[in-house]
């Protein structure tokens, strides 16, 4: 694998390098003929992210640039697990890079099992790095992102000016929505004392987002850590972020989609087994609003976001609940598994049903 980065577009790729610092200590580097994929999964596997770089976005790329060749003469497909700590230092200051680089080359030397990174700094400087990988199979998350009954789309800025209300030490926010009404609002468990605990709370109505869908009322918690990462990444490319999600304790997948970048974050929500029985049973809209999926949309007649398909949305998530105690909520745990050769064909995936705990030991 061998692939040029001009200098205008480092920037972005190191955005790409510390959102996935925000989920894990390590990503997977996976080139394929159309572009790269990072992926990251966290150890807690409740948090799982990919961003996909076409071709066009690098000013030279190919995924076969060494004669390595199985037995059965066919070209093998280098996948392989960098630790995050070696490569966040290179792009560490982003807006110096953006002054300083003119490109960086990166590339793969299976003599030494590393992959080398190079930066082409003015005044013919040209830093070399290599970075040992070890060889595995990267993990997906699949899930059917267009199913959920909900969907909002905003710019990257206005999340962004969202996001600042709640200070970095707020671990986890509570999205609720209404075909009325949409509001960001303060995490608090039931026990915590409210006279102490700042309490924030932002309401938007439809007519603020670029596409509006509610078919079920929901209100979702989840990590605020992982989410910073994806809309500081957006603000690099421009790009306005979609919301998908169901009820509480079904994943809630953020993903944002340009012309040579692509992006989606799928975290697991905070779920309450008398809320999602209760919601289960009384604030569907209709049978048919959910099989149909389609809801209450905004009057701006906008194209739904699900009209294209992209390489970085094919997950499956099945869930299921760590054993507690009655009353306590837990993050559900997301179900992973190793991507096939024929990773591009989901439509069986999409029909397993496996769950797995937080407490489970994986395996690659």
């Amino acid at each position: 694998m061998k692939c040029v980065i001009g200098g205008a577009h480092i920037k972005v790729f190191g955005r790409a390098i510390h959102a996935m610092a925000r989920i894990s200590d390590g990503f997977w580097f996976d080139p394929i003929e159309k572009g790269l994929s990072l992926r990251a999964v966290n150890s807690s596997r409740s948090a799982y992210a990919c961003v996909f770089f076409s071709s066009i976005f690098f000013q030279h790329y190919s995924c076969r640039n060494t004669p390595e060749r199985n037995q059965h003469k066919n070209h093998i497909r280098l996948r392989c697990k960098l630790v995050i700590k070696s490569v966040l230092p290179l792009f560490r200051c982003l807006n110096t890079l953006e002054r300083n680089v003119e490109k960086c080359t990166i590339y793969t030397d299976f003599k030494d099992c590393c992959i080398v990174f190079q930066l082409f700094c003015r005044h013919g400087v040209v830093k070399t790095h290599n970075l040992a990988f070890q060889e595995c199979e990267p993990l997906q998350a699949v899930f059917a992102k267009h199913l959920c009954p909900n969907v909002l789309k905003a710019r990257s800025r206005q999340l962004s000016d969202i996001l600042i209300h709640f200070p970095n030490y707020q671990e986890e926010v509570t999205l609720s929505v209404t075909p009325v009404k949409v509001c960001f609002k303060t995490y608090t468990e039931d026990e915590m004392d409210f006279a102490i605990v700042m309490h924030t709370e932002i309401h938007l109505s439809p007519e603020e987002f670029e596409y509006f869908q509610v078919g079920v009322d929901s209100e979702i918690t989840f990590c605020l850590k992982e989410l910073r990462g994806l809309i500081a990444f957006a603000e690099a490319i421009h790009v306005p972020v979609a919301v998908h999600f169901d009820m509480p304790g079904r994943p809630v997948v953020f993903s944002l989609e340009d012309t040579v970048v692509e992006a989606s974050f799928v975290l697991a929500t905070l779920a309450d087994t008398s809320e999602s029985l209760h919601l289960s049973r009384g604030q569907r809209r209709s049978p048919a609003l959910e099989s149909s999926n389609q809801g209450t949309v905004s009057n701006r007649n906008l194209q739904d976001p699900e009209t294209t398909k992209n390489p970085a949305d094919n997950f499956t998530i099945t869930a299921e609940a760590q054993p507690s105690s009655p009353g306590y909520s837990k993050f559900y745990s997301l179900f992973f598994g190793a991507i096939s050769s024929s990773e591009e064909d989901v439509t069986n995936a999409l029909h397993t049903l496996a769950t797995a705990s937080d407490t489970e030991d994986f395996g690659n």
